[in-house]
């Protein structure tokens, strides 16, 4: 191999989080360009405290790449994102049933002229019923033509201000099936559940049906934290530099390749 191939090759797993030396901005932006939904752009990222080596296959070595973001990414630069390897982004939209993420409208919005596969996601509180929450959530995300499949956030929430309990694991399994079921039935498509190794493990999560999995996994590969339980999504870092967000931002892979990523979306009517 050539020292010019092997520079090429060392540049790019950093510039995908893969390299050894912790990064402290995002790298030199592509220049923002009018792009497809469908076309798969590889990713132009950085990683805050990158991982150096993965026990199965690495983020790096998968090709769609995508975020997901809250009001505390500010405003985004959603051209600059997509140009750079953004290829989808689930953005959040509610929290409980009283909360509505401050930046969510402007974040779809943004997504959406940017020309991501864009979902929303509701992060879920345990002091409220899931039907309850679940109306709130459809109550403020619209049928929006080419939006990934709604997404169902459940974590344990310990700094939580004014919800905090810990219920057990067959009814926390029960909600669940309640929320998938009433988004599937309002958005016409199979939802996903996004949880935590935790949670996953407290609550026995894979026993949930009805629903495609995102894991997250930033230290470990999912493999070895969730026994190779099955994942479409994994949120493996979140401590991702990418251009056009001004500081960190979560990083996620979709499990397979760009064909399969096609394949995914036309299951699904995208």
């Amino acid at each position: 191999m050539t020292r010019a191939l092997v520079l090429c090759f060392a540049l790019l797993l950093a510039a995908c989080g893969g390299g050894r030396h912790a990064a402290t901005h995002a790298p030199a932006a592509r220049p923002a360009a009018a792009l497809p939904a469908d076309q798969v752009v590889a990713p132009n990222f950085a990683d805050a405290h990158p991982i150096d080596s993965w026990s199965g296959k690495p983020p790096q070595a998968f090709a769609v790449h995508g975020i997901d973001v809250a009001k505390y990414q500010g405003q985004i630069d959603w051209a600059t994102a997509r140009a750079n390897g953004v290829n989808f982004a689930f953005i959040k939209a509610t929290e409980g049933g009283d909360r509505v993420d401050e930046r969510f409208h402007d974040h779809w919005r943004g997504a959406g002229r940017a020309g991501l596969r864009r979902g929303a996601y509701h992060f879920f509180y345990h002091c409220r019923p899931a039907s309850e929450q679940a109306a709130w959530f459809i109550r403020h995300v619209p049928k929006t033509a080419g939006m990934l499949p709604p997404v169902l956030d459940m974590e344990w929430t310990p700094f939580s201000p004014s919800c905090t309990i810990r219920r057990d694991s067959a009814t926390i399994r029960a909600e669940a099936k309640v929320f998938i079921a009433a988004l599937t039935r309002h958005y016409g498509t199979r939802p996903i559940l996004y949880t935590s190794i935790d949670f996953f493990e407290d609550n026995e999560m894979w026993k949930v049906q009805g629903a495609d999995f995102w894991l997250r996994a930033v230290a470990k590969h999912p493999q070895d934290l969730y026994d190779g339980h099955p994942w479409t999504f994994w949120q493996y870092s979140s401590t991702g530099l990418v251009p056009g967000i001004s500081g960190k931002v979560d990083l996620n892979v979709f499990a397979g390749s760009a064909a399969d990523w096609g394949l995914w979306l036309a299951a699904r009517g995208l």
